[in-house]
């Protein structure tokens, strides 16, 4: 690492990240929700995710830090600055998981965060701006749709009233969940939408193969791919399985496949940018003998190039509508995010400082959707990724090394502070 020219205070707070602090509490947080098959269970607003925030809420208390939440329950926790009046710099990320979720996704994020909070007090630093972590809810969208709800909701890009009366599929609502889980993790502060950030910065583990296969210890994110999610409902009839002949039956499964093939036909690119997923597939009334009546598929479609998202999102309701053979089809668009570019000025603050800290880096774009995607919107933003072993995630096998964690936390230090 070379530092030489960068500020002594600068120095001094990057030196004070402790590579064991930091991943010690990642094995702690990986605990709250384990499967026991490596990976957890962390789902948005469940008890497992009140226990993690008050697990990080804890650590924030000890040190003295200042912690409130906003009405869709994002939680703020704040190392006061010199100023009273100066804007706050941010960072953050989630600590929801999916189902069968990593240990690193979202919580990466976090917890460097507060690493970087943590040692500018280890090193004594007085800054003039206060630094600040944010906790988003339900980043994952795994238990209540859509995704990167607390940011969303923030940001103005998504009702809170509508938000609190999402619902998941036990038929559970966030405004209870969200009640249950506040009681569980009290917070007495509270924090109003869109309130003025200098800047807001996420730390994340890459979620793809590319920064490993370069060799690269950091990725200087540009900016996320465009993301579409679709639900699709498709409703046919009812029959028994021995004695309706093939042209009497409406068939909602088949229908729903054809479909799934055709949009499959329709995303294909020669280049392999194009991302297109069917996540969830639900058969009623999955009778081994009973013709299905009815099926609900979720499609999630993502591109980096705006214009081809919008083609090719535009055209799904029109393919389902052709291959329906005979069924009804309801396609409900549920998520629509254009591609997001970030500041330049903080890529070149970070690309800049990892050039510094001697850390091998590319610029990356996003595959996967952030809460800093709705940051974005608000203050000058950026993001930070370190690599994932193999790329894999959304899933128990999700890696990541204590080394590139606390380089990636020793980075965002250098990159808060000088914004300051």
């Amino acid at each position: 690492m070379t530092l030489e020219r960068v500020a002594p205070a600068v120095a001094a707070a990057v030196a004070a990240v402790k590579e064991d602090r930091l991943w010690r509490r990642h094995l702690q947080i990986a605990e709250i929700g384990a499967t026991g098959r490596g990976g957890v269970n962390r789902q948005a607003l469940t008890p497992e995710d009140a226990e993690a925030r008050r697990r990080v809420l804890g650590w924030a208390a000890a040190r003295g830090f200042e912690a409130s939440v906003d009405p869709i329950g994002n939680l703020f926790i704040r190392r006061a600055g010199r100023s009273p009046t100066a804007r706050p710099i941010v960072s953050g990320s989630h600590l929801d998981t999916q189902p069968t979720g990593g240990n690193f996704d979202g919580v990466f994020g976090v917890l460097a965060a507060l690493e970087v909070l943590e040692a500018v007090d280890d090193a004594g630093v007085e800054t003039v701006h206060p630094l600040e972590l944010a906790i988003w809810t339900n980043e994952e969208g795994a238990r209540f749709q859509p995704t990167t709800m607390g940011s969303a909701v923030f940001a103005g890009a998504l009702a809170l009233a509508a938000a609190l009366a999402t619902v998941d599929a036990h038929g559970v609502g966030v405004e209870q969940a969200l009640a249950q889980t506040l009681k569980a993790a009290p917070v007495v502060n509270r924090r109003a939408f869109r309130f003025p950030m200098t800047a807001y910065l996420e730390a994340h583990i890459e979620q793809g193969p590319v920064l490993e296969a370069a060799g690269k210890t950091i990725g200087v994110v540009s900016g996320i791919q465009g993301l579409r999610w679709f639900r699709v409902e498709v409703t046919g009839e009812e029959a028994h399985a021995g004695t309706t002949p093939r042209a009497r039956r409406r068939d909602a499964l088949l229908a729903a496949v054809d479909m799934v093939r055709a949009l499959r036909d329709l995303m294909l690119d020669a280049t392999d940018t194009a991302r297109f997923t069917v996540g969830r597939f639900e058969v009623r009334p999955n009778s081994p003998n009973t013709v299905p009546g009815q099926v609900l598929f979720t499609i999630d479609f993502r591109h980096p190039d705006g214009t081809v998202l919008s083609r090719l999102g535009d055209e799904v309701a029109a393919v389902c509508r052709a291959h329906a053979g005979g069924c009804a089809v309801d396609v409900i668009e549920t998520l629509n995010s254009p591609p997001t570019e970030f500041d330049p000025r903080i890529c070149e603050l970070i690309q800049a400082a990892a050039a510094r800290q001697g850390l091998p880096h590319m610029r990356i774009v996003s595959g996967a959707t952030h809460d800093a995607k709705y940051m974005a919107g608000l203050c000058p933003t950026g993001m930070i990724f370190v690599p994932c072993e193999r790329g894999i995630s959304h899933n128990e096998g999700e890696r990541a090394s204590a080394a590139d964690l606390a380089a990636g936390a020793r980075l965002l230090a250098e990159v808060m502070l000088r914004l300051n």
